[in-house]
C-alpha cells in the first residue's frame, strides 16, 4: 500500500496518524479534519482532552467528556480513541500509541501560557497539516445559541422551498477570525464535500433498509446511539434530514441551529449510517419508501411524534403498511433543547468564554503570519544558496 513504512526485510507496516483535540459539540469541521488526517495514512488514533484539560487552556466545554469522546468514537474514520489526551502534544504520546506522526488543522493552537501546542512534534519533524474547515466552529455554534437568532438561515432555500421564503435568503457575512464570536454561518455546501463524507455504497440484494428521519440538529451523542439502535434492525440504514423550512415549521422558536447542509454532514460522517436524503419530507411518503430503496421498517424513538403542520401522523403510511416500529430512546439524557438550555442557563460564563477565545484568536492569527513569514524567509535563503 502506498500509505505503508518500510520496516526491514520487505515487510510493510499500516502508517499510525495521531490527532488531538477537544471536540467539542463535535460538528461537520472536525469531521472533515479527521477525514483529511486518515487520508494521510491507514490507522487513525485520537486523542480526546479531558474537561479539565480544557478548562484550563481555553474555557469550559459544553459537551461534557463522556459525550465526547462518544461523538469522536463514532466518527467514521476514527480507529481508535484516547481519552484524557494531554493538551500539549508531545512526542511521547506519538510513540505510545505508535503513531508516525501528528495531524493538525492549518491553524496555530496555543496553551493558556501563549505556546504552541504542536511546536514539539514540529521540531521533531512529526507534524504534518490539514486544510481546516471554514465556516464552522464550536465558538460559532455557541454564539448562534446565545444570540438564538435565525440568521444562518439566511443563505438559500432549502429544498423544495419557495426561494422568496422569509428568513431565507440574503444570507449575510460570517465570522472572522478576529471575531469567532458572529453567530451567522458561511458555510458554502459542495458536491464536492458532499461526495466525500458519503460512502457511496448501495444495498446488497436481500439487504433491510431502514429508514430514520428527524433535523439531527447539533447532533449529539442521543442521535448517535439513537441511529446505532436503528441500524440494528436492518442491513443498510437511509436517514431522511429534514429541510430548514420543515424543522421551523415544527420546532419553532429559532430552530433549527444549524442549517440543512451543516446537518447533513454531521449525520453523513457517522459510522451507522449509511445514505442520506436531503430535505426528506417531514411526513413519510410513498416516494421515501420506494423511490430511493425499498424501505422495510421505518423507525422512530420512544419519545412524542411532533405532528405535521397541518396536524397530520407523520408515520400515517408506514403505521398503515405494518412496517412502522418504535424503539426506545437512548438513556443518554441529552437533546438539543438540552443543549441550547446548557448555554442559556450559563450564558454569562459561554459570553465569557467567547470574548476570551475572540482575544486569543488574534493572537495566534499573528502567531500564523509570523510562522508563514519565517517560512517564506526560509524559501528564498535556500533558493538563494542553490543558485
Amino acid at each position: 500500500m502506498a500509505n505503508e513504512r518500510d520496516v526491514g526485510n520487505g515487510e510493510r507496516k499500516p502508517v499510525r496518524i495521531w490527532v488531538d483535540g477537544c471536540f467539542d459539540m463535535m460538528h461537520y469541521g472536525h469531521a472533515n479534519a479527521l477525514r483529511q488526517a486518515k487520508a494521510f495514512g491507514d490507522y487513525l488514533v485520537v486523542g480526546v482532552h479531558s474537561d479539565a484539560e480544557i478548562e484550563k487552556h481555553k474555557g469550559p466545554t459544553v459537551m461534557k467528556e463522556d459525550e465526547r469522546y462518544a461523538a469522536v468514537a463514532a466518527c467514521k474514520w476514527v480507529d481508535e480513541v484516547v481519552k484524557d489526551a494531554p493538551y500539549f502534544t508531545n512526542v511521547d504520546m506519538l510513540d505510545k500509541y505508535e503513531c508516525d506522526f501528528c495531524v493538525h488543522g492549518d491553524d496555530i493552537t496555543t496553551l493558556a501560557d501563549g505556546t504552541d501546542c504542536y511546536q514539539a512534534v514540529k521540531d521533531a519533524g512529526r507534524y504534518k497539516e490539514c486544510k481546516r474547515t471554514q465556516g464552522v466552529s464550536t465558538t460559532e455554534l455557541v454564539g448562534r445559541m446565545l444570540l438564538m437568532s435565525t440568521e444562518h438561515l439566511r443563505r438559500r432555500p432549502s429544498i423544495g422551498a419557495d426561494s422568496n421564503a422569509e428568513n431565507l435568503d440574503n444570507f449575510s457575512a460570517g465570522s472572522s477570525q478576529s471575531q469567532p464570536t458572529t453567530a451567522i454561518s458561511h458555510f458554502l455546501p459542495t458536491t464536492r464535500r458532499i461526495v466525500q463524507f458519503s460512502e457511496g455504497r448501495e444495498p446488497k440484494p436481500g439487504d433491510k433498509v431502514v429508514y430514520v428521519d428527524g433535523g439531527f440538529d447539533l447532533f449529539h451523542v442521543g442521535h448517535i446511539e439513537f441511529l446505532k439502535k436503528a441500524k440494528e434492525l436492518g442491513d443498510y440504514l437511509l436517514v431522511g434530514v429534514h429541510d430548514d423550512r420543515s424543522v421551523h415549521a415544527v420546532k419553532g422558536s429559532n430552530y433549527p441551529i444549524m442549517n440543512l447542509h451543516e446537518r447533513v454532514l454531521s449525520v453523513l460522517a457517522c459510522r451507522y449510517v449509511d445514505e442520506v436524503i436531503i430535505g426528506a419530507p417531514y411526513s413519510v411518503t410513498k416516494d421515501v419508501l420506494e423511490k430511493v430503496y425499498n424501505v422495510g421498517v421505518v423507525v422512530h424513538g420512544s419519545s412524542a411524534i411532533d405532528l405535521d403542520v397541518d396536524g397530520s401522523d407523520p408515520y400515517r403510511l408506514p403505521k398503515e403498511l405494518g412496517i412502522f416500529v418504535q424503539i426506545e430512546s437512548p438513556k443518554v439524557g441529552l437533546t438539543t433543547d438540552s443543549i441550547v438550555n446548557r448555554i442559556i442557563e450559563h450564558r454569562k460564563i459561554f459570553e465569557a468564554r467567547n470574548r476570551r477565545k475572540a482575544e486569543k484568536a488574534i493572537l495566534e492569527a499573528k502567531m500564523e503570519e509570523e510562522e508563514r513569514r519565517k517560512t517564506a524567509a526560509n524559501i528564498e535563503l535556500h533558493q538563494d544558496s542553490v543558485r
